[in-house]
């Protein structure tokens, strides 16, 4: 039935495949915002008993992708415009600050592995697949913050990383043209080559900026 997506998660307890399997629904979409998590319904679809899917749906409230409603049940959380504010106030604050570290440590491979990054983006967004270019663009981001080096940003980061996922898909979802997101990048490489701490981290808080003011249009 195509349960398991690789070897590894043959090996995993089912509980941890139902949550990966459910949490990239909701992650890409395909489990939309504010819908129900029926346990029986699941447990049919994924083939296995009710007790993995009610301790997958516990591991992804703790992550902030579902909501339990008082006798309502388990609910994928819906996008809010307060819960958008936070996340992108945090990842604002945590990533200008690896930007600007980044400058200081960049090496000669992590730069040309920064290029190569935004090079794979921009190959997934002239091919139009959404799923990729969210994976390369986070790919992108993540050559930043571990060339900062710094454990416990990376650290912070990664606990958001589903939320921040989530509202970057939603966002590309809508994009006209995504080509704009492989300039900022481009612009944030040349400055982050050219030590230019103060230029990179105005260019990675407008991109970040950016993204917020759109969803924000959508959420209205």
């Amino acid at each position: 039935m195509g349960f398991y997506e690789n070897e590894e998660d043959a090996f995993l307890p089912l509980r941890d495949v139902v949550f990966k399997q459910l949490r990239e629904e909701i992650l890409y979409g395909k489990l939309k915002p504010g819908e129900r998590l029926m346990e029986i319904a699941l447990s049919e679809r994924l083939g296995v008993s009710r007790t993995p899917v009610r301790e997958g749906i516990r591991l992804l409230e703790k992550e902030g992708l579902v909501v339990m409603l008082p006798r309502r049940g388990a609910h994928v959380a819906s996008i809010t415009a307060k819960q958008l504010e936070d996340v992108l106030e945090a990842r604002r604050t945590l990533e200008t600050f690896a930007v600007n570290t980044c400058c200081a440590r960049i090496t000669k491979k992590r730069f040309e592995e920064l290029k190569e990054a935004n090079k794979n983006f921009a190959e997934a967004v002239e091919s139009r697949d959404l799923r990729k270019m969210a994976d390369t663009d986070t790919e992108f981001h993540n050559v930043i913050i571990d060339t900062a080096g710094n454990e416990k940003v990376k650290e912070l980061l990664i606990s958001l990383k589903e939320q921040i996922f989530r509202y970057k898909y939603e966002f590309m979802k809508e994009m006209d043209d995504p080509t704009i997101l492989v300039r900022e990048h481009d612009q944030i490489i040349k400055a982050i080559g050219d030590s230019r701490s103060d230029k990179a981290v105005e260019l990675l808080r407008m991109h970040i900026d950016s993204q917020a003011i759109a969803i924000y249009r959508k959420l209205k």
